[in-house]
């Protein structure tokens, strides 16, 4: 691999969401600010949205890391789950023992009975969900009931939810209007401007060991900037591939000409106007000729 080439100490645009790698860029930065405000406040539910990619789960673990002492927190990756099952999940992720054959009511009142303990040692418990568009609607149901632990000047226990935009069309149903009444902060996660990129870029790579001159000039970043879209999960990707082209070719630089191998070998990327215009052209072409076959065939026939 390209370690050794660059100087470095692990790899730079891995996928897997590290909070040494976090970035204090505006829409992060403000985001973390609005999560850490609202939960010291005591609010009940709080919302943060994001398109894929733009470092949803990264935040959530950023934001773990920095909760003082006075909170507990539970964490639910993967919250597609019926409410039982969500029950038990998080009955587990805040140590509650559960014997065989338990009810839900049970656990929901062992539940309670720890967050109440909490309570009386000064701390709160914070619930946080990712992936939270997944949530079946009995599920949210189940969440909103959790919520209603609470004194006289602040929830006793708080939820974060984590979700792709389709959870604001969830969250727009009748059904779920009284959830939605009590999100009392949310935050909607944007993607990375093309001035960002190249610092993004460049802070990975000193977080990862790098020292010397830039790898990617303005050029590049300008480049992958319009092939991402300023999604931070494709612009690790096409970074990754150019340090390996770069390694493969011995350079220390990366190039225009690199992004654009890294661009056609990335399935997921925002190719330029005048590209989709071509690649328009050409499909139109082949239907054509297709509509064209079908017509000879049929004055044969």
């Amino acid at each position: 691999m390209y370690l050794y080439h660059f100087g470095l100490k692990e790899l730079p645009f891995t996928l897997t969401p590290n909070t040494q790698f976090f970035l204090g860029l505006p829409s992060h930065h403000e985001a973390l600010q609005v999560l850490l405000t609202a939960l010291k406040t005591g609010e009940g539910f709080i919302k943060v949205t994001g398109e894929v990619g733009t470092g949803k789960t990264l935040l959530c673990r950023k934001l773990m890391a920095e909760l003082p002492d006075g909170f507990v927190t539970a964490y639910i990756p993967n919250p597609n789950l019926q409410p039982q099952e969500l029950t038990i999940a998080v009955a587990e992720e805040l140590g509650v023992e559960l014997g065989e054959g338990i009810s839900q009511q049970k656990i929901t009142q062992l539940i309670q009975d720890k967050v109440m303990a909490y309570s009386q040692q000064g701390k709160a418990v914070v619930l946080l969900l990712d992936e939270s568009q997944a949530l079946p609607e009995d599920s949210i149901e189940a969440l909103r009931l959790f919520t209603n632990l609470e004194t006289e000047s602040r929830k006793l226990l708080q939820v974060v939810l984590f979700g792709q935009p389709e959870l604001d069309e969830r969250l727009a149903k009748p059904s779920l209007r009284q959830v939605k009444q009590r999100i009392t902060f949310s935050y909607q996660l944007r993607v990375l401007h093309q001035n960002e990129v190249q610092p993004y870029i460049n802070h990975r790579l000193a977080i990862a060991g790098y020292s010397g001159m830039p790898v990617f000039d303005e050029k590049a970043s300008k480049r992958i900037f319009s092939a991402s879209g300023g999604i931070p999960r494709i612009i690790n990707t096409l970074a990754h591939k150019c340090l390996m082209l770069c390694y493969g070719q011995n350079q220390q630089s990366v190039s225009v000409n690199h992004v654009k191998q890294a661009v056609a070998d990335t399935e997921y990327v925002q190719l330029p106007i005048w590209q989709q215009k071509k690649m328009l052209l050409a499909a139109s072409g082949v239907v054509l000729l297709g509509l064209l076959g079908v017509a000879v065939g049929a004055n044969l026939l």
